[in-house]
């Protein structure tokens, strides 16, 4: 029996409406992304890759085609089914970070568990995650503005984890770092694909692809060379 990708686009167009004339995002594109695959997005600005993106993190839904993520198509489910996708079977990583200001690094952490069980995380779990990412218990107390640019993103592949999913999505999560933790951010997540965890990661940064199993180019919406 074969197995069902993690993610599967077929002939997918996404197009934005404007007054001035529709813009074509993606353009009649088709790929699959198997479980436990470590791809790299890239191409230049423009070229797609934010909305193909959001595509996949279930965050919009195409104009045409079909895409499934987890063997659903996404077009069929409602807002409700589509936040519970989201909140079970994506873990996303930006390269802002995107950390709540007035909350803990514990807590920017405990949240989407919060959003997924009801209730405060009494197993451990979130305080496991944060060791596991190099962030200790002194560390954890701290708002996201008292910690370095390396410390948050670190919390924030925590975050991503708390709901154990299947897709780690990752939007240029090394872009305001420096370059050894950088690398560092890029050695967690090969091992965490190496979990068997699939990873998904857009980049501009060729070495950031190079770390890839496979790259994905995007170029007008369309696979390059397509």
């Amino acid at each position: 029996m074969q197995q069902v990708p993690v993610i599967e686009l077929d002939d997918v167009s996404k197009v934005y409406p404007l007054p001035s004339g529709d813009v074509v995002a993606l353009d009649h594109l088709s790929l699959r992304i198997e479980r436990g695959e470590f791809v790299a997005i890239m191409g230049p600005s423009g070229s797609g890759k934010s909305t193909l993106l959001n595509q996949i993190g279930g965050l919009d839904v195409p104009t045409a085609g079909t895409l499934k993520i987890t063997g659903r198509n996404i077009r069929r489910m409602s807002d409700t089914e589509l936040t519970d996708l989201r909140l079970n079977a994506i873990g996303y990583i930006f390269q802002k970070f995107n950390l709540i200001p007035l909350l803990s690094a514990y807590e920017n952490v405990e949240y989407p568990y919060i959003l997924k069980h009801r209730s405060n995380d009494t197993t451990g779990r979130v305080s496991r995650l944060l060791a596991d990412v190099g962030i200790d218990r002194k560390m954890a107390k701290h708002k996201p503005a008292e910690l370095s640019g390396g410390q948050q993103q670190r919390v924030s592949v925590a975050r991503a984890l708390v709901n154990d999913p299947d897709i780690l999505l990752c939007d240029e999560p090394t872009g305001n770092l420096d370059t050894k933790t950088g690398g560092q951010i890029m050695d967690m997540l090969t091992g965490l694909n190496h979990q068997g965890r699939t990873v998904i990661i857009v980049t501009h940064d060729p070495s950031i692809g190079e770390r890839a199993q496979r790259i994905i180019r995007i170029m007008d919406g369309r696979l390059a060379g397509t």
